[in-house]
């Protein structure tokens, strides 16, 4: 499977973290591309530094990943920007509310934004993960209308009924729902009625 993974400027890097190595342990091609937002937010929650150059911030997200390839926010000539490559799914993990906006009027400022574009107008899969609370009447009009074009909305909004003990429990938990949505085999997180 051939997988989008777009990462913006909202909290949470640990569920985009979770999902690369879920998605390389899958087995899936992954091309990454990450705002400079995106990048500040993957510094400072997984490595507790912001001011880490971009490349090392990258260098260190990817770390042994199979099949993953980074790619710059302005890269035009990536397979992801074309509705003619073949791509199975695109994921925004975490979406930032400006992406949402910006997705929302059809505006396209870097690779993120294409990708998905191209996703909504070849209907194919796109998952966006929000993580911003509470939300306003323009967020959430933003979200209707993505949903109305034929994006998932899913977001990184843990359950507790699968017996999570870690933050690791409950990063699962979502990214489980996230793969569920792609058509990915997974057992990252307990179901309701397993135990």
């Amino acid at each position: 499977m051939r997988v989008f993974l777009g990462v913006t400027g909202a909290s949470g890097a640990p569920y985009a973290a979770r999902l690369l190595r879920a998605l390389a342990e899958a087995g899936c091609e992954v091309g990454i591309s990450a705002s400079a937002a995106g990048v500040e937010v993957l510094a400072t929650e997984l490595y507790g530094n912001p001011s880490l150059a971009r490349e090392e911030v990258l260098e260190r997200f990817v770390g042994d990943a199979d099949g993953v390839t980074v790619y710059a926010v302005n890269d035009y000539k990536s397979p992801y920007a074309s509705g003619s490559a073949k791509v199975d799914a695109y994921v925004i993990c975490p979406c930032s509310m400006s992406t949402v906006g910006t997705l929302a009027t059809g505006a396209m400022a870097n690779l993120i934004h294409r990708a998905a574009s191209v996703a909504l107008k070849e209907g194919r899969r796109l998952v966006l993960v929000p993580r911003e609370t509470p939300l306003s009447a323009i967020h959430l009009n933003g979200l209707a209308t993505l949903q109305q074009a034929g994006a998932t909305i899913l977001f990184a909004a843990p359950g507790f009924y699968h017996g999570a003990e870690t933050i690791d429990d409950l990063v699962d938990f979502v990214v489980a729902r996230i793969l569920d949505q792609l058509g990915i085999e997974n057992a990252v997180a307990a179901r309701w009625g397993q135990s």
